[in-house]
């Protein structure tokens, strides 16, 4: 069950980074990177539309 949500989390930061115009990372497809990472990612998206 917790594998079920790490996947539906990622799939979540996945949708939004694409939504935002993000597909890769260091030339690292977004399906490729682990949970930390898009969630770095993330992070790093919110906090330069919160400035």
């Amino acid at each position: 069950m917790a594998n079920q949500t790490a996947e539906a989390r990622k799939s979540c930061l996945i949708d939004t980074l694409i939504n935002h115009g993000i597909y890769k990372k260091n030339n690292v497809h977004l399906f490729q990177l682990t949970l930390l990472e898009l969630e770095d990612e993330y992070a790093n998206i919110i906090g330069k539309s919160a400035e």
